[in-house]
């Protein structure tokens, strides 16, 4: 046996890189479903940028979770004439997706759906299946909440 650190493989002797340095998009989106889409799509593409590629479980995992919390800020948290925020930042291995609505008094609840052909009431069982941590809390700046998930994207 030999005490040289070279001779031991290379994933023993590396310490494990982040995957991330440090990333963050931050945009405003009118409280629409056109506005949602929007945010779902580009989301997608920053992601992508950032190393989360196309067709991943993670990318899939992440881009349904902005649909959600970004579709329930467009049916459960609009105020006419206010916008939403979405808010993605990537740090080490983990991306938090934020979402921010105007409506501070209707704050979200894990909730089954009453009925099985009920067509609504499952976007944060997702959200809750699908990240890694979920939760809320208000706005300091103005009325309102922000919904958040984060997931962690560690590589294989």
């Amino acid at each position: 046996m030999t005490s040289n650190p070279s001779s031991l493989p290379a994933r023993i002797a590396r310490p494990a890189q982040p995957r991330f340095t440090w990333h963050h998009f931050t945009m405003l989106f009118g409280s629409t479903p056109r506005g949602a889409r929007l945010a779902r799509h580009l989301a997608g593409e920053r992601l992508d940028t950032w190393g989360v590629p196309y067709g991943s479980d993670a990318h899939d995992a992440l881009t349904l979770i902005v649909a959600e919390l970004s579709a329930n800020a467009v049916s459960h948290g609009l105020v006419p004439g206010r916008d939403f925020r979405l808010r993605l930042s990537a740090e080490d291995t983990t991306v938090r997706v934020e979402v921010t609505d105007t409506r501070g008094e209707r704050l979200p609840a894990l909730t089954k759906p009453s009925a099985a052909d009920q067509e609504g009431g499952r976007g944060l069982l997702l959200v809750a299946a699908l990240a890694d941590n979920w939760g809320w809390f208000p706005r300091t700046d103005s009325p309102g909440k922000t919904v958040w998930a984060s997931l962690d994207v560690r590589p294989l």
